[in-house]
């Protein structure tokens, strides 16, 4: 019957420059570019090569402002089949309980589903929270640090790398994984997918209206990480120095120079 994969992305500031709402302490993210976090793309990727070889449907769900729209429509390009956009001014300023909440509730009514994959961590926190907040709040079995899996008809085996080992779980389904980072090389968007995406596939938007989740559960007012301080590491001019000569005379004269201003 193939599996049904269910995965979550996120649409990320693509910049290492954010602004902070000295208010709420949450990201600004008005004017910034985005892009699908990188880590992410992996779990698209390995979520689409399991459908590759079993057969079945890859849903890619992601909790965002309408313009993570453009983030969807990627991963749709990639050959993702469904795309739902939870999107509800409620959901604003969500920390990972919140935003994991809002997640599993979307699982739960999508219903049938056989393996959700998410990614390692997001270049924008680097948490790694959500995976396993979702596997909770859905009483799932997971496993972080995926690099391959195998479905075995009534469940998986996954194979996770650590630093020192690798190590093989037997897990029934449905389960949760999340995707090692940089363990495979994301496909490429093809024309023809994201037309068809275009065309036949138009991406879903959910709001809290469909959910019917309680306010006080989600967003800014469902969340309990509260940041008191956000502290910047001040910039260090540079002094722009060229150091000439042969190569040999450049070096000597570069490591001096840091002697000297106590680096080495």
């Amino acid at each position: 019957m193939g599996l049904d994969i269910i995965v979550g992305i996120k649409y990320v500031p693509n910049t290492t420059n954010v602004n902070i709402d000295p208010k709420t302490g949450t990201l600004v993210r008005e004017g910034v570019p985005s892009v699908v976090n990188p880590h992410d793309l992996v779990a698209v990727e390995l979520a689409l090569r399991l459908r590759d070889r079993y057969g079945g449907s890859v849903t890619a769900i992601s909790m965002a402002p309408p313009h993570a729209v453009a983030g969807l429509e990627h991963v749709l390009g990639m050959g993702v089949d469904r795309a739902i956009l939870v999107s509800d001014r409620v959901f604003a300023g969500a920390d990972t309980l919140a935003t994991s909440y809002v997640l599993a509730k979307t699982i739960e009514k999508i219903g049938r589903y056989d393996l959700i994959v998410m990614g390692q961590e997001t270049i924008d926190s680097s948490t790694g929270h959500i995976g396993a907040q979702v596997a909770s709040w859905l009483d799932l079995p997971y496993v972080y640090y995926a690099i391959d899996v195998e479905y075995t008809g009534d469940g998986f085996i996954v194979t996770r790398e650590l630093e020192d080992r690798v190590e093989r779980y037997r897990l029934a389904k449905p389960a949760l994984i999340s995707a090692k980072m940089y363990s495979l090389e994301p496909r490429q968007v093809t024309l023809r997918d994201k037309l068809r995406a275009v065309i036949e596939r138009p991406i879903e938007t959910w709001s809290n209206k469909d959910l019917g989740l309680d306010p006080n559960c989600v967003g800014l007012r469902g969340s309990p990480t509260i940041v008191s301080k956000v502290e910047f590491t001040p910039k260090v001019p540079r002094k722009n120095i060229i150091f000439e000569g042969d190569l040999r005379e450049a070096v000597r004269k570069l490591v001096q120079a840091l002697v000297e201003e106590g680096v080495i």
